[in-house]
């Protein structure tokens, strides 16, 4: 990661290498990530499909469920301020509000504090002792919601001996309480034979029953028992079906079906990028997913370097939010961070360098506000060299995802020609469509569209040359408003400019009534005169 040395590629490479063959997880994730970039997808989808294989059979064996919550610590250019205020644990003060409630009585707060422990949410700690005790309490309080989660962690032995015969009556008295997925939970016992006898029938019934209402795991164990046949006629394409429903609901063990489909050719036409992009997404849910609470924990107590560590680590293993995360952190308090060279400190160079490539390998990932950045990277030169081309096209990218951002600066491009052709109908069009994604952008977009009107009209003008000593566009429109008016000289030249558009603007809307005014006292040739 280059951290506290000079960062070399080839032996991060061949570092990972060697840890991978020596059966390090996260070296195979970093090599799998590398031959995925480069389209070598034969090697990335071989270790890819190892390490998905570990992330699925961990939901098998681990009391815990597959719950991960990646926080993404910045919203645009700015700090995702709601987002990581859910992420205090217990010192976030809505929580406390929330357990106050659950001591007080409430059902509804005693069976969300049971959930928060449970899954570990809002940055608290998993314990399953704690979410059993709430989890009761809300059932003696007439909570129904908390019984099928009673079920799975007896199910599961989480904080309490397992126990599957009594999982089977919180299952079913949760399904008598309308609780559908509930039946997956039956299902599963009477396909494996827990705690009651083995029976396929029933448990397709059940599978069915849980399917029928939408529920992902019932979908799942339905595609399971076509594709392997268990007391169903063997049939591939249901089961590519089921996986399919369940994989758009986003259940993670349905991903590895269809990565394996994909791998094979069994059920789908082989497709090694495909099946390169489903088992990445099955494991980035493995044990190793944890490094990013680690990452956010270090955030919130101020501690930087060791955030910035922690999330170019996990940046390496190939996750598309650290590499945002870790960026951010550069560009945000690159002076407190450790980036490269021999003192562990960022020179300015280092650290622009540095976060254009993590930015860079997001904006790969379909991060469309990397994506902008990377063309900001070009556009002034930050860690890279000024090119104002490449900034076009990584504009253009993020404008294929609906970015008012993008659409903004890509018009103010075809109105200077930089990098793209001086086009005052294109730079129009993008304005507007910026204006249309993003209402709060009317300011800089009327100023933009007035300074167009200037350059139609009055091409060889002062007025012009008023409008280029303007700042060039900046990251965000509204930036691009608080840097003309805010720097010195700049307000007194935009008061001036909007004073002398208004002036030109009544000159002209008064030309035109003249005009319109004297064609209609003007006797019409095309009349034929009234007969006398």
């Amino acid at each position: 990661m280059g951290m506290m040395r000079e960062r070399n590629k080839a032996k991060a490479f061949l570092n990972h290498y060697f840890a991978a063959e020596g059966g390090n997880a996260q070296s195979k994730m970093a090599l799998a990530y590398t031959y995925s970039r480069q389209d070598m997808h034969e090697k990335a989808v071989k270790l890819y499909a190892e390490l998905a294989e570990i992330a699925v059979n961990s939901f098998l064996i681990s009391k815990d469920s597959p719950v991960i919550e990646p926080i993404r610590i910045h919203n645009g250019a700015e700090e995702n301020k709601e987002a990581l205020k859910k992420s205090r644990g217990e010192d976030d003060e809505d929580f406390q509000i929330l357990e106050y409630q659950a001591q007080k009585g409430n059902a509804g707060a005693m069976y969300k504090m049971g959930l928060f422990y449970y899954f570990g949410l809002r940055g608290l700690r998993r314990d399953h002792t704690k979410a059993l005790m709430w989890f009761l309490k809300a059932v003696d309080k007439g909570e129904p919601r908390s019984l099928e989660l009673l079920g799975e962690i007896y199910a599961r032995g989480a904080g309490v001996e397992r126990n599957y015969t009594k999982a089977l009556e919180w299952l079913s008295l949760a399904s008598e309480h309308g609780l559908y997925s509930a039946y997956n939970g039956m299902g599963y016992l009477h396909v494996k034979g827990y705690g009651v006898e083995k029976n396929y029938t029933k448990a397709k019934e059940y599978f069915d029953k849980a399917a029928d209402n939408e529920d992902a795991g019932g979908h799942y164990n339905l595609g399971v028992m076509y594709l392997k046949g268990i007391g169903v006629k063997r049939d591939v394409k249901i089961a590519c079906k089921c996986f399919i429903v369940a994989a758009n609901a986003g259940q993670p063990k349905a991903f590895y079906q269809l990565a394996k489909m994909f791998h094979t050719g069994v059920g789908l036409k082989k497709n090694l990028p495909m099946a390169t992009a489903l088992y990445k997404l099955v494991a980035e849910r493995g044990p190793w997913s944890s490094l990013s609470r680690w990452a956010l924990e270090s955030y919130l107590k101020g501690d930087m370097g060791k955030a910035f560590l922690l999330y170019s680590r996990m940046a390496e293993l190939g996750y598309e939010i650290a590499q945002s995360n870790a960026a951010w952190i550069l560009d945000k308090y690159g002076e407190r961070s450790m980036c490269m060279g021999e003192s562990g400190v960022c020179t300015d160079a280092e650290r622009h360098q540095r976060a254009h490539s993590l930015w860079w390998q997001a904006s790969e990932q379909g991060n469309e506000h990397a994506a902008l950045l990377i063309g900001d990277a070009y556009y002034y030169g930050r860690g890279t060299v000024r090119d104002y081309e490449r900034a076009a096209e990584a504009y253009i990218h993020a404008k294929s995802q609906s970015n008012a951002q993008a659409m903004f600066n890509l018009g103010y491009m075809h109105e200077h020609g930089q990098g793209l052709p001086f086009d005052l109908h294109l730079a129009k069009r993008y304005y507007d469509q910026a204006l249309e994604l993003d209402p709060a952008a009317k300011l800089p977009v009327t100023l933009a569209l007035a300074s167009l009107w200037v350059r139609k009209n009055y091409a060889d003008s002062f007025l012009v040359h008023i409008i280029d000593s303007l700042p060039e566009v900046y990251p965000r429109v509204e930036e691009w408003v608080e840097n003309v008016i805010m720097e010195e000289g700049n307000a007194t030249i935009l008061t001036l400019f909007v004073c002398l558009l208004t002036v030109l603007y009544l000159r002209e809307r008064q030309r035109r009534h003249a005009i319109a005014a004297a064609g209609a006292h003007e006797p019409n040739e095309h009349v034929v005169p009234a007969a006398r």
